[in-house]
C-alpha cells in the first residue's frame, strides 16, 4: 500500500520509440529537451551550447536545419556531443533527407508541409535507412489553410485533425517510429488538444507550450500546461520553450518533473517566503544556496524555513533541514532528526558541507 496515494500518477503507456540512445514512451522516463539558438553553421558555438545543455541535464537537443550548409554541419556537431540530435525541418524535404544521412537521431517535421506523397515517402525512406525517428510537430500558428477555413480559428479539433492527417501519411508508408506534438502559446488550447490527441492515438507525445514567453512568464505558463497534462498521465518528453538561455529551459523542465515527483535532479529546496518571524535572512540565504549548490546533479531534498512554526515539520520530510531559532539558535536537521545548532553567519557553509557530504555518501553506497 502506498502511504501517499494522493501523489500517484497513472501514466498512460504509449508506444516506445528511440531518439538515438534515448527511449521515449512506453515505460521509459520522461525526457527533457531544449533547442539551440546559435547558427548551426557556427559549429564551434553550437557544440559549446550543446555541451552546456548536456551539463544541465538535457536528454535530447534540437538543432535548426534551414539550409544545406546547416545539415552539412550536423555531421561535425554530432561527433563532438553525447546527446541525440533532432533536426528541425519545416518545408524542404531534401533538408530532412540530408539531416538523416548526416546522423540526426530524429527529424522534426510537419509531413503536410513537405509536399507530395512521393516526397513524404522519400523522407520516410531516409529515416528508415538511417535509423531515424520523426516528430510530427503541429503548431497552432502554422495550421493548414484548409483547417483554418473549416474551423475559423485554431482549436483543439483542428490541431488534432492536423496531427492525425500527418500520422496517417506516415502509417500509410509503413512508418511508426514517431512521436507527436500539438502546441500552442495558449495554455487552454494546448492542454485540451493533448487530451483529445491522447484519446485517439497511442504514440508518444512531446509536451510543450510553444512561444511561452520570457523566463518568468514562460516558466509559469509551461508549468501550468505541462504540469496539468503530466498529472493526468499524459506526456513522454517535454520542452519548456522560453525566450531565454536554452539552459534555463532544461532547468525549468526538471523543476516541473521534480515538483510532481516524476524525476529528480539536483537539490530540491523547500523554503518559506519569509516574514517577520524569520530568525535569519531567508531570501538571501536561499539565493546563495541555489548558487553554491548548482553543481549538484544527484537528487537531494533540503528545507530552509525561517522559524519554528513550520520548520520542524518540513525538516521531518527532507534529507537536510534548517529551522530558524531565536537568539541565533538555528537548528540543522539530518533525515528529520535534530543534528546541531548553527549561527546565522555560518548557515551557508554548514548547509553546503552537509549537502556535499550527503551526496558523497549516496555515491559511495550506491
Amino acid at each position: 500500500m502506498n502511504i501517499r496515494p494522493h501523489r500517484i500518477i497513472k501514466r498512460k503507456k504509449t508506444r516506445e520509440i528511440k531518439v538515438g540512445k534515448v527511449s521515449v514512451g512506453g515505460n521509459s522516463q520522461i525526457s527533457v529537451q531544449s533547442m539551440t539558438n546559435t547558427l548551426t553553421t557556427d559549429i564551434k558555438r553550437t557544440i559549446k551550447q550543446i555541451h552546456e545543455l548536456e551539463n544541465a541535464g538535457a536528454d535530447i537537443v534540437r538543432v535548426s536545419c534551414p539550409d544545406e550548409d546547416s545539415t552539412k554541419a550536423l555531421k561535425h556537431i554530432i561527433k563532438e556531443i553525447k546527446t541525440p540530435v533532432v533536426a528541425d525541418i519545416h518545408f524542404h524535404y531534401k533538408r530532412a533527407i540530408e539531416a538523416a544521412k548526416q546522423g540526426a537521431s530524429c527529424l522534426r517535421i510537419n509531413p503536410g508541409n513537405i509536399g507530395s506523397k512521393e516526397r513524404v515517402l522519400e523522407v520516410v525512406k531516409a529515416a528508415k535507412d538511417n535509423n531515424c525517428s520523426i516528430r510530427v510537430g503541429v503548431n497552432a500558428g502554422s495550421l493548414d489553410k484548409s483547417l483554418l477555413e473549416k474551423y475559423k480559428e485554431p482549436c483543439p479539433a483542428a490541431l488534432v485533425e492536423s496531427a492525425m492527417y500527418n500520422v496517417k501519411l506516415l502509417e500509410d508508408n509503413d512508418f511508426f517510429n514517431f512521436k507527436i506534438s500539438v502546441k500552442s502559446s495558449d495554455v487552454f488550447l494546448t492542454v485540451k488538444s493533448y487530451r483529445q490527441l491522447s484519446e485517439v492515438c497511442n504514440y508518444p507525445l512531446h509536451l510543450g507550450i510553444t512561444e511561452a514567453g520570457g523566463l518568468l512568464t514562460g516558466s509559469i505558463k509551461s508549468s501550468i500546461g505541462i504540469g496539468q497534462l503530466l498529472m493526468e498521465g499524459i506526456g513522454d518528453t517535454i520542452r519548456v520553450s522560453l525566450s531565454s538561455d536554452p539552459v534555463d529551459e532544461i532547468k525549468a523542465g526538471y523543476e516541473i518533473l521534480k515538483s510532481l515527483g516524476i524525476r529528480a535532479r539536483g537539490v530540491n529546496i523547500i523554503s518559506c517566503p519569509s516574514c517577520a518571524r524569520q530568525a535569519f535572512p531567508v531570501i538571501e540565504t536561499v539565493k546563495e544556496l541555489e548558487k553554491k549548490l548548482s553543481h549538484i546533479s544527484k537528487p537531494i531534498t533540503l528545507s530552509v524555513i525561517g522559524c519554528v512554526v513550520n520548520g520542524p515539520g518540513e525538516a521531518s520530510q527532507t534529507e537536510i533541514g534548517l529551522t530558524g531559532g531565536g537568539h541565533d539558535n538555528n537548528l540543522l536537521y539530518l533525515s528529520g532528526l535534530p543534528h546541531k545548532k548553527v549561527a546565522s553567519d555560518k548557515i551557508i557553509d554548514q548547509v553546503v558541507q552537509l549537502v556535499e557530504k550527503k551526496i558523497r555518501e549516496k555515491t559511495t553506497n550506491r
